[in-house]
């Protein structure tokens, strides 16, 4: 439909703090959202919004995790809802539309294609309605970024300027046997002495109950953080090449193989270049949104009634 990447970019600006903005203040008081579900907290240009339409917003991004919601975290997704919803009013404005093929594309893969069976399918539906709006604004939201570009130059400026965010830490490329039962295990430990990498393959790929069994028992490169403490403690303690004892786990007996050890490195530009293009494209396009929301401001008639929210509303400390 339009580009992945940049299309990713967005939803992730537009929904900013839908995930990871769990605050471990009190939550908001669910009951007074039903006395005060019919009061208007938005209006954008001849369109009101409620507190059942936020509600919705919510329900649509998190479930039932909203019930959870601090206020601060509620804040700040209101704020979300009112950006949405200005980008929508000017999508409106500007006349701009979703095809047919378009609509059916995203609601098939939201529906598994079962919606199509016939010719229409149910508008009235309010989590249709509010998913074909999502998908205006970004429509909307793409055409305003989708020219932005990351040069080779900025590229290189970054890595130039930012090397330790490149420099990888001692890595080490381990292998594995697992077994059900501890007797089993030393058997095949007394079969390994010769430290032989084939002779580990094949018993990895003969004895192993591990789902790298079929791969000889390679369990691929890791670092320091990333394996459970008492596995990694006695995986780095390894010599390159050598064997360790029978180690027990919740998941049975396992035997390691370090294979190869990797010394910290730096990534190399090219190596690098990649994740670089992603994060100064992610900065470009969530400024250049950012800013294109702050002209919305300016330009259209709308008015936030923060009063009539449920929950006592927490601006933006340097608002």
């Amino acid at each position: 439909m339009w580009r992945v990447r940049v299309s990713v970019l967005i939803v992730i600006v537009l929904l900013g703090s839908c995930k990871g903005n769990k605050s471990v203040q009190s939550s908001a008081d669910i009951s007074s959202l039903e006395a005060k579900k019919n009061f208007i907290i938005l209006r954008v240009e001849d369109t009101v919004y409620f507190n059942a339409d936020f509600l919705r917003f919510l329900k649509f991004s998190l479930g039932d995790e909203y019930k959870t919601l601090s206020v601060l975290s509620l804040s700040r997704l209101v704020d979300d809802f009112v950006k949405e919803k200005l980008l929508l009013a000017e999508a409106w404005n500007k006349e701009i539309v979703l095809t047919l093929a378009e609509k059916k594309e995203f609601l098939a893969k939201h529906s598994g294609g079962s919606v199509f069976e016939g010719e229409g399918w149910p508008m009235d539906d309010e989590g249709t309605e509010l998913l074909f709006e999502q998908l205006l604004v970004e429509k909307y939201t793409y055409d305003l970024v989708k020219d932005i570009e990351v040069e080779k130059e900025e590229i290189q400026e970054y890595y130039t300027a930012n090397k330790r965010e490149f420099l990888l830490p001692e890595r080490v490329k381990v292998s594995q046997i697992l077994l059900p039962n501890e007797e089993k295990a030393v058997e095949v430990l007394e079969n390994l002495k010769d430290n032989d990498p084939e002779n580990f393959k094949r018993l990895a790929r003969a004895q192993s109950v591990g789902v790298e069994a079929s791969r000889g028992g390679e369990m691929g490169i890791f670092a320091i953080g990333q394996l459970p403490d008492e596995m990694e403690t006695a995986i780095f303690a390894l010599k390159e090449g050598e064997v360790s004892p029978v180690l027990e786990s919740s998941y049975g007996f396992h035997i390691f193989r370090l294979d190869s050890r990797y010394e910290p490195e730096l990534m190399s530009s090219d190596q690098a270049s990649a994740s670089i293009e992603v994060k100064i494209l992610s900065h470009k396009v969530n400024n250049h949104i950012s800013q294109h929301i702050l002209n919305l401001k300016n330009s259209l008639h709308w008015e936030f009634y923060e009063q009539n929210l449920y929950f006592p509303y927490q601006r933006i400390s340097y608002e």
